[in-house]
């Protein structure tokens, strides 16, 4: 996934450059993308993380709403 959004980086200027906008243009869009996938790489990571943790704390003993009533 990340090397299509590396791919779309450098696709989408290259394609804004063919089609006639400027150079700054182009280089702000490639900017831009670069920082969306940085950031959606580290959310997706994040998420990886806090899934993993919440799967290691399930194996553990809960004793809640398993006791015996009186």
């Amino acid at each position: 996934m990340i090397r299509w959004a590396a791919f779309s980086c450098v696709l989408v200027p290259v394609v804004l450059l063919w089609y006639g906008t400027s150079l700054a243009g182009a280089t702000g869009t490639a900017l831009g993308l670069a920082a969306v996938t940085a950031v959606c790489r580290w959310l997706l990571r994040r998420s990886e993380r806090c899934a993993e943790r919440c799967d290691a704390q399930k194996g553990g003993r809960h004793t809640r709403g398993q006791t015996p009533v009186d």
